[in-house]
């Protein structure tokens, strides 16, 4: 088993760190929220109150940050834990950030004679508690199957993307297309029901023909539609408005370094900040539908 230091415990980290104290690894902690700090050492994770303070016998390092910045701050910043890491260790940096970010800060590893990948993830919260999520790696294929025992007690799927700043191009198109997916899901069954289908029937007809997809079979976004997802819990939980946001950012970021177009992901980016912007940062992005629906008639 290795000694493992686990950096950043969200609705993401917190269970994927979980998963290697179960695993049997010896995994030490840190994350800005002593709560969440609380819950791991109550698991068997070792607790520290800074994140330098875990890096002592680390083998592996891992963290996952909300955005580019946390990222970079952390290993690069002016406290970076970069020059405390130890020589041989792997650095896992599992956060969606920008393909640059990524690049950069794995550099900046080299330098220092440390191997860094970046495996950013699908799956969702539901995912990183059932160990069944999808690391997207980028980084030499050495590097990843020297991580390859630890993710795979974390994720069912694990693809190489390619060099570093790979993985985290492949998950920016995949979370692109979910966010597109997604809007136009709500979008449909909003026009359904405003036409008065009923959603269910509406869901099962679709599923069944050419508009079926992810989003509609797996995540429903409409109301009493489907079980165990956040339209069904008020869209509490899950992958936040804010955090898609943040994605298809990143997306217009890289379409125009590539001078790409991407018409529909930029609608969709739209369409989720004035979500946010009306109160919902910190909905389910499935409540992109209340966004769509169309008003009762009074």
């Amino acid at each position: 088993m290795s000694n493992i230091a686990f950096i950043g415990l969200g609705n993401m980290g917190g269970p994927m760190a979980l998963n290697l104290v179960k695993a049997g690894h010896r995994v030490n902690v840190f994350d800005l929220s002593r709560e969440a700090v609380g819950r791991l050492a109550q698991a068997g994770a070792l607790a520290a109150g800074s994140a330098h303070a875990i890096l002592e016998g680390a083998e592996i390092v891992i963290s996952m940050l909300p955005a580019s910045q946390h990222v970079e701050a952390l290993y690069l910043g002016q406290d970076g834990i970069l020059p405390q890491i130890e020589a041989g260790a792997l650095v896992i940096d599992c956060s969606t950030i920008a393909p640059h970010s990524a690049v950069k800060v794995a550099q900046a590893a080299a330098a220092r004679g440390l191997t860094m990948i970046d495996a950013p993830v699908s799956g969702g919260t539901a995912g990183a508690a059932a160990g069944t999520l999808t690391f997207i790696v980028g980084g030499a294929a050495e590097a990843l199957e020297r991580a390859r025992p630890v993710l795979a007690q974390m994720g069912k799927n694990i693809f190489h993307a390619g060099a570093n700043g790979a993985g985290q191009t492949a998950k920016i198109c995949n979370n692109m297309l979910l966010g597109v997916l997604m809007a136009g899901t709500a979008e449909a069954l909003a026009l359904g029901v405003a036409n008065g289908l009923d959603p269910k029937v509406l869901s099962d007809i679709m599923s069944k023909s050419s508009g079926r997809n992810w989003a509609l079979e797996l995540y429903n976004p409409y109301p009493g539609v489907m079980d165990n997802v956040p339209a069904a819990r008020g869209y509490q939980g899950g992958f936040g408005v804010d955090l898609m946001v943040k994605d298809l950012g990143l997306a217009a970021e890289a379409a125009l370094a590539a001078r790409a177009a991407i018409p529909l992901g930029e609608l969709a980016r739209n369409l989720y900040a004035l979500h946010s912007g009306s109160g919902a940062g910190a909905l389910d992005f499935s409540s992109i539908l209340q966004l769509l629906q169309t008003p009762p008639r009074g």
